[in-house]
C-alpha cells in the first residue's frame, strides 16, 4: 500500500472522458512521475487529488484516509501540499511575509494568528521561516519583494510556502515550467535536496523529460485519461506504448 492511493477513478464533462479507470499507487518517500500528451488528463487527475474535483466514481486515500469530498484547505491539513504550475505567492508582500502567512494560518484555513500564540511562539516562528529560507536559498532575499523575484526565486519562495507546513506529500503541477535552463537545473537539483533532506514524498506533472528522468523512480503515462503502463524510468525508456502516445505511431 502507498501513502497515496487512488483506484478507479472516472471523471466526465459532458460527452467528454477526461480520466478512465485511473489507478495510482504512490510509495512512501518516493518520487513518482505522471505524464503524458497534452489532454492526456493529467490536471484533470491533480485537481481531483487536491480536492478541486469530484471524481464521478472511484476512490483517493492519502494514508488511509478519503481525500474526497473534502475542502482545498481540509486536504491541505491532512499533509498535502501543491506547487503550482504558475507561482502562486502575494506579490505584493516580501519574501520572508510570504513564508509567515502560512505558519500563522488557523486550523480553519484563515490567515489570523491563534490568540494563545505568545511572543515566544512568534520567535519560534520566525525562526521556522528563516530556517526554510535558507533550505531553498532564499534567506538572503527575504526583504525582497515577491513580485521582484525572478521565475526561479519564485518557484523556490512557493516550495518555501509549502515546506513551512511540514507536508508528506507534495504535488508538483509542471514546476520548472517556463523556465530557462539554468532555472529548471536549479530546480532539479532544490528538489532533490529537499527529497534527500526532509524524506517528503513527492508527485509531478511534468512534461520537460530530463526533469522527468533526473527525479521520478516510478513513472505513470497517461493517455486519453487512461494510464498506459507504469514503470521505472529505464523501462519507461523507449517503451512502445509510450512511443505510441507520444509520436501518434505504433513502433515495430
Amino acid at each position: 500500500m502507498g501513502i497515496l492511493e487512488v483506484k478507479g477513478i472516472n471523471k466526465r464533462f459532458g460527452g467528454l472522458q477526461a480520466l478512465g479507470d485511473v489507478n495510482l499507487s504512490v510509495a512512501e518517500n518516493t518520487v513518482h512521475a505522471i505524464i503524458g500528451p497534452n489532454g492526456a488528463g493529467k490536471s484533470t487527475l491533480l485537481n481531483v487529488l487536491v480536492g478541486k474535483l469530484i471524481p464521478d466514481s472511484g476512490s483517493v486515500m492519502f494514508d488511509g484516509q478519503s481525500v474526497l469530498g473534502r475542502k482545498p484547505h481540509e486536504i491541505n491539513q491532512m499533509g498535502i501540499s501543491r506547487v503550482f504550475q504558475t507561482p502562486e505567492i502575494f506579490s505584493d508582500l516580501s519574501v520572508f511575509e510570504n513564508v509567515l502567512i502560512p505558519c500563522f494560518a488557523k486550523r480553519d484555513g484563515s490567515f489570523r494568528m491563534h490568540a494563545i500564540e505568545s511572543v515566544f511562539s512568534e520567535k519560534a516562528i520566525h525562526q521556522q521561516a528563516e530556517e526554510i529560507l535558507a533550505d531553498v536559498n532564499m534567506l538572503e532575499k527575504r526583504h525582497m519583494i515577491a513580485s521582484s523575484l525572478s521565475r526561479g526565486d519564485k518557484r523556490r519562495l512557493e516550495m518555501a510556502m509549502c515546506l513551512v507546513q511540514d507536508p508528506r506529500l507534495l504535488l508538483l503541477d509542471e514546476p520548472t515550467a517556463g523556465m530557462a535552463r539554468a532555472d529548471t537545473e536549479n530546480t532539479i537539483n532544490l528538489l532533490k535536496e529537499i527529497r534527500t533532506k526532509r524524506g517528503i514524498t513527492m508527485a509531478i506533472i511534468e512534461h520537460d523529460m530530463n526533469v522527468v528522468f533526473s527525479l521520478a523512480e516510478r513513472i505513470t503515462v497517461l493517455a486519453q485519461g487512461t494510464p498506459l503502463v507504469e514503470d521505472t524510468p529505464d523501462n519507461i525508456k523507449g517503451h512502445p506504448k509510450v512511443r505510441e502516445a507520444y509520436l501518434g505511431e505504433a513502433q515495430v
